[in-house]
């Protein structure tokens, strides 16, 4: 069985792990935004990378986090480990 995740699990997964400024949306088109501009610093990273852990089990690395600067970025790389982690 695969899972499936998209934008909707990821905001979910943002919003448990900082919380949401009330002056971001994340309902908008914010794939593209930088996350230091939706509000979220490198703290509520390290959350959102625990929670993807914990809920998916798919890890990243301090490197490869900080690599990180966009929602689509962060949806990429939890889809790409999913998908290796099926086809293991």
């Amino acid at each position: 069985m695969s899972v499936q995740v998209g934008v909707t699990e990821l905001k979910d997964i943002l919003r448990e792990a900082a919380g949401e400024d009330e002056s971001v949306d994340l309902e908008g088109d914010v794939l593209d935004a930088d996350f230091a501009d939706l509000g979220y610093d490198s703290l509520a990273l390290l959350e959102a990378a625990a929670v993807i852990s914990r809920r998916y089990g798919v890890k990243l690395s301090d490197d490869e986090l900080e690599n990180i600067t966009t929602p689509r970025q962060l949806l990429t790389h939890l889809q790409n480990g999913l998908s290796a982690a099926a086809g293991a």
